[in-house]
């Protein structure tokens, strides 16, 4: 078999990827006119869609980014359109609540007690005397009485607080009828745990006496002529009163004139530089206002002397011991003191309104300084006279309620008045904020270890407690939940040293129990639920 011959080498006729660019280099043709023209027309070309293409790009990318600009105002659009409509919607549930009434039934008449059998008695005996009825006392705040025009409405008979409602204002004395026996106390009162007012039922701003009470010997008729009015507010025009007879001494006395006006802004300097976390500054100002006090009592520069009993809740007797029993004092000095108390109340609205815990050390210098011995006026402190300017500024603490809705109502809820118009309502909130912190900072003060007297005991702020918290589910308002908050937070510590476990109680009650009675859920209501869970969380103290 003969040997195949090898197959023939295979010939490529592909070109080397190089080969036309070295045919482009040594083409003789390369320099020439018409080659320079090609290459010209190709580098045109090639411009011309490099050029295109960067316009087509640029082209959808501003379309893409109108696209993102419509798709964003749209979005605007529809977050305004959806918060409109939700804002419609609560005023038209507003405007449902706003016209909505309640008509609230009246109250049925209390069955007459039964009335004794009559003792037979000798013939020779005296008649049994018969007992007048008590004048019936009322509270006046702007022409109405602290719950209104209309008849208080029963308060629930069980809890820590529960308390009779005041009784209507009497219009006239009633006639006497036979003495009968007292009614018996009732078995929970504001008298709470453990007998905590010493023996004082508070009910709503009227004092009563708790248990049984012996009859009184007959009084004449004329003893009932006028029944007992709001004595704050006595005491508040009686300030008023004083300021413009000292503006009158004044005038005739230029000595008085340029001290008393030194004197009065001291006073105001002092009083604004008390601030929390500087004890050593505010025990200066402390001396201070004390040094002006004192220098006002000394009469050095000869005010005319008054009597104090104009400036005092309750009638005073000469006591024996006490540094001051005269009849009559410096008129300076009581001035002093109402602008001292002024002082204190504007700062309570203006700095505790946004920080309370600044209510603090103005409640240490109020009670520190009228506190003072030589300051005691048979054996008591003038302290009435800042009482009556937080009765005018804050009465919910004294028992006033009424609508936040109506002018009388807020009148009596002590909603301020600028230039002869509501203030806002924001701005109604922050003031009871204030006061409420500065009243717990004044009536939560221990004197345990001070040889000076308490000028206000933490009884007072269990009965402004009870107050708020007696007033019926119909009637809470969102001004005493405000001042209720501000009253526990910062002092529930020194509220449970006072009163320990009924303090607990006290609690419970105020921040679970009042808030589930609102009739309406808003945001103060839910300001006292949120504190009793602030205070789980922070003192573990658990309340519901």
């Amino acid at each position: 078999m003969q040997r195949a011959s090898p197959s023939p080498a295979r010939s490529y006729d592909v070109a080397s990827p190089h080969r036309a660019d070295l045919a482009e280099i040594f083409n003789q043709d390369r320099n020439s006119p018409a080659r320079h023209r090609q290459i010209l027309e190709t580098s045109r070309q090639e411009h011309t869609r490099i050029r295109e293409e960067a316009e087509r790009v640029l082209q959808e990318a501003r379309l893409k980014e109108e696209k993102d600009r419509v798709l964003e105002q749209r979005r605007k659009e529809e977050e305004r359109i959806k918060t409109e409509q939700e804002l419609a919607a609560e005023r038209v549930r507003l405007n449902e609540l706003k016209a909505k009434k309640i008509e609230i039934p009246p109250l049925l008449p209390d069955p007459e007690p039964p009335k004794p059998a009559p003792k037979p008695t000798p013939p020779a005996a005296v008649p049994p005397a018969n007992k007048v009825d008590e004048p019936k006392p009322t509270s006046v705040l702007n022409g109405a009485g602290p719950f209104g025009s209309t008849a208080p409405t029963a308060q629930p008979s069980s809890g820590l607080f529960s308390a009779k409602a005041p009784p209507a204002p009497t219009p006239s004395p009633s006639p006497p009828v036979p003495a009968v026996a007292p009614a018996a106390k009732p078995a929970n009162s504001v008298l709470g745990i453990g007998g905590l007012l010493n023996g004082t039922s508070q009910t709503n701003g009227t004092a009563g006496t708790t248990g049984a009470v012996p009859a009184a010997p007959p009084v004449a008729p004329t003893a009932l002529a006028v029944p007992t009015i709001d004595r704050y507010t006595v005491i508040h025009k009686n300030l008023k009163g004083l300021r413009k007879m000292m503006a009158e001494q004044a005038k005739t006395n230029r000595a008085l004139k340029e001290r008393m006006g030194d004197m009065r802004r001291e006073l105001r300097k002092c009083i604004g530089q008390l601030s929390a976390g500087a004890p050593g500054v505010n025990r200066s100002q402390q001396t201070k206002i004390t040094n002006l006090l004192r220098e006002a009592l000394a009469n050095q520069v000869q005010s005319q002397l008054i009597d104090p009993s104009d400036y005092v809740f309750e009638p005073r007797q000469p006591v024996e011991g006490a540094a001051r029993n005269e009849p009559a004092l410096p008129s300076l000095f009581i001035y002093l003191l109402n602008i001292f108390s002024k002082g204190a109340i504007s700062q309570f609205i203006n700095e505790a309104s946004a920080r309370p815990e600044t209510a603090d050390p103005v409640g240490v210098c109020v009670a520190a300084t009228i506190s003072e011995p030589d300051f005691l006026w048979r054996g008591k402190s003038m302290i009435d006279i800042l009482l009556a300017k937080f009765r005018i500024v804050c009465p919910v603490l004294f028992g006033y309620r009424g609508s936040e809705k109506t002018e009388q109502g807020r009148a009596r809820l002590g909603w301020w008045k600028d230039s002869g118009r509501w203030i806002g309502e924001q701005q109604h909130m922050d003031r009871m904020t204030g006061l409420g912190a500065g009243f717990a900072a004044i009536s939560l003060r221990k004197f345990a270890a001070s040889k000076k007297q308490n000028p206000y005991p933490a009884r007072h702020y269990w009965t402004a407690m009870a107050r708020i918290v007696n007033t019926p589910a119909v009637e809470i308002s969102n001004t005493q939940c405000i001042v209720l908050k501000a009253m526990i937070e910062n002092y529930e510590g020194k509220f449970i040293d006072a009163y320990g476990s009924a303090a607990v109680v006290a609690l419970r009650t105020a921040l679970v129990e009042f808030p589930a009675r609102a009739p309406t859920k808003g945001a103060a209501v839910h300001s006292l639920e949120v504190l009793a869970t602030l205070l789980k969380k922070n003192t573990g103290l658990t309340l519901g």
